[in-house]
């Protein structure tokens, strides 16, 4: 019997994605398949290459070019003060709640190049909390780590940056925060002094930590069922009592392991506060 095309072109992407787990550690077995199988698709496609064997012999044989498809594969669209009403409902809701603590643990999963982390770096340092704060900010990819601990980015954003960084609710002039040098801003480095940033996997690495904040936006929407509830699991384990969780805007705590063991803090921003 003929399997159908579409079929075996699945097989193909499943064995590779074991074929990676086994030979490499990673593992993106419970990844939201379809986005996962377009973006090797349009891999080999930039890459010029003639088949999935020809990608998976590339892969398994040599490791830069591994990281160079982990850096393709893994998704790393972000910005400084991404959805600025996040922000501003975290400071006019969460910040309060922070200050009634003597030291502060924040988690950044999937920070990807870091634009996320400074954005709160800036926000926790105007509201007076920076210096009792310890950031952890985390990535599966250890290339867009490397972007993020250096805190350069390019000049051209930052006219951007600044209407997002306003419209969040900022306190002072965008430019005090970086210098100018040629094309690229280069971000003061006392913004990075309680930033940690390491590499950690979603998918198979355990709780480092308990922390007061976790901030975890626009990742979950590309694991599946099995994997999503696998990070809520872990989310909640990693919270201390009151802790806050925040997600991106097509994520939920709905029909999660715990959904009924957190408080919405800001229904819309989707923050919230676990509660025993």
């Amino acid at each position: 019997m003929t399997v159908p095309q579409q079929t075996l072109e699945d097989i193909e992407v499943q064995s590779l994605v074991e074929e990676i787990y086994t030979f490499w550690g990673h593992d993106f077995r419970n990844y939201a398949f379809s986005s996962l199988k377009r973006r090797i698709q349009s891999f080999i496609y930039a890459e010029g290459l003639s088949s999935i064997e020809q990608l998976q012999k590339n892969i398994l044989s040599d490791k830069l070019y591994f990281h160079k498809f982990l850096l393709g594969l893994t998704v790393n669209v972000t910005s400084m003060f991404r959805d600025p009403n996040f922000y501003l409902a975290f400071r006019n809701e969460v910040i309060p709640i922070l200050h009634t603590y003597p030291f502060i643990r924040i988690w950044h999963a999937g920070c990807s190049s870091g634009e996320e982390v400074y954005s709160m770096a800036i926000l926790l340092a105007e509201e007076g909390l920076y210096q009792r704060c310890r950031i952890y900010a985390t990535d599966l990819n250890e290339q867009v780590l490397q972007t993020a601990r250096r805190g350069i980015f390019s000049l051209k954003l930052m006219q951007n940056y600044t209407r997002l960084y306003i419209q969040s609710g900022g306190k002072k002039s965008f430019s005090e925060y970086y210098t100018a040098a040629y094309d690229h801003a280069i971000f003061s480095p006392s913004l990075r002094e309680n930033i940690i940033f390491a590499q950690h996997n979603l998918a198979i690495d355990s709780s480092f930590n308990e922390f007061h904040v976790i901030i975890c936006r626009n990742v979950l929407i590309y694991f599946n069922q099995t994997l999503q509830s696998r990070v809520h699991e872990l989310f909640y384990h990693s919270l201390c009592s009151f802790g806050i969780l925040g997600l991106g805007k097509q994520e939920s705590i709905s029909f999660t392991p715990h959904e009924h063991e957190y408080q919405e803090l800001v229904k819309r921003e989707k923050l919230y506060r676990r509660v025993n």
